[in-house]
């Protein structure tokens, strides 16, 4: 029987975990600068391009971001290029937009066995539940039911997200410290159920698409399920492969 190859893990590859760990950690917060390559270079005794070679592949991730002249900064939902990261939806004719978002309420309950297996709870955990119309304009585009695991957003409420202004990732990486690193979804094709079609304004059984999202945090956490159903007649769902 053959012993399988011993794996081998580049040394710059073991200083971006290391930076990742001081991410899960909290050392260094979104928005905040990270100390220069130098500094990690001495703290990590390596050299600096083994730590600037980490850098760019935590930059290419979306992790961190390079201010030219000002150094690296930890990534933030709040910057201008992750506004749009995690809304794939575009408009057939113009620009892509920012949605208006109507909160219809903001509850808490029990994870059923299906939410509670994608946050990695436990069946009956608490959690929060949230559901939302965003709007194009005066026009009901996307109806979102969304699961927050209920000790991480303990003290969220719906008076906090009628106040806060900003959109709602910023507001889960300001006020709760969870920032959501990526996602994974899956879209099916549905009809338009009676509540849906209200909501929506369209005709029960109206096609809609189904997007069905887990977002992690760091460390592959999952923090967030979200069911969404989406009009397509004037828009469409982009996405980049590659």
């Amino acid at each position: 029987m053959n012993n399988p190859a011993p794996t081998f893990s580049p040394l710059y590859r073991q200083i971006k975990g290391l930076i990742m760990q001081s991410l899960v950690s909290g050392e260094w917060r979104p928005g905040e600068v990270i100390p220069s390559e130098m500094e990690l270079a001495v703290r990590y005794k390596v050299s600096q391009g083994t730590v600037r070679k980490a850098i760019d592949e935590l930059s290419a991730e979306k992790h961190l971001l390079r201010r030219q002249g000002k150094g690296t900064f930890v990534a933030t939902h709040d910057e201008a290029r992750a506004q749009f990261r995690f809304l794939r939806l575009m408009p057939d004719v113009g620009e892509q937009e920012w949605p208006a978002s109507l909160l219809l309420d903001c509850k808490r309950g029990r994870a059923s066995a299906e939410v509670a297996r994608l946050l990695e709870l436990s069946a009956g955990d608490g959690v929060v539940i949230i559901r939302r119309v965003l709007s194009f304009g005066d026009e009901p585009t996307v109806f979102e039911q969304i699961y927050l695991p209920g000790t991480t957003f303990k003290n969220l409420s719906a008076e906090i997200f009628n106040e806060y202004k900003g959109s709602m990732y910023k507001l889960f990486e300001t006020e709760f410290g969870t920032r959501m690193i990526r996602a994974e979804e899956k879209i099916r094709a549905m009809a338009a159920d009676p509540n849906a079609a209200e909501l929506l304004r369209v005709p029960m059984g109206a096609p809609l698409l189904c997007v069905e999202r887990v977002a992690f945090s760091y460390g592959e956490k999952p923090v967030e399920f979200r069911r969404g159903f989406y009009r397509t007649d004037k828009h469409f769902y982009s996405n980049s492969l590659g």
